[in-house]
């Protein structure tokens, strides 16, 4: 029985699952996770830190976990170096506020 899950959830979460780079190819600052997408897994701690990857993956096993979205540990640590936000990051926040507002309705 556990076989059968993990595979059906393989194939549901590899079909919701966005990449870690942007569409440009750069690292991307903010992960999303609700019933329209997920992007990432409980695999990406590193990434997303332990709450966001399991937050993640509890969306991906159909849990009912509120949307949201989870910026990145490099994010985090390139902001606790610089003392600043990266650039981009908050037009990224506004972006993913508005999906949210959009899967909230």
């Amino acid at each position: 029985m556990g076989a059968a899950r993990t595979s059906s959830r393989s194939q549901k979460s590899s079909s919701r699952i966005s990449k870690p780079l942007s569409r440009s190819g750069k690292s991307r600052m903010i992960f999303h996770f609700g019933k329209s997408r997920t992007d990432g897994d409980g695999t990406m701690k590193s990434l997303l830190g332990g709450k966001g990857a399991n937050l993640a993956e509890m969306t991906l096993i159909d849990l009912p976990v509120p949307p949201g979205f989870t910026i990145t540990t490099n994010t985090c640590a390139a902001f606790s170096a610089k003392k600043r936000l990266p650039a981009g990051l908050m037009n990224e926040v506004r972006r993913n506020v508005a999906k949210l507002e959009k899967e909230l309705g």
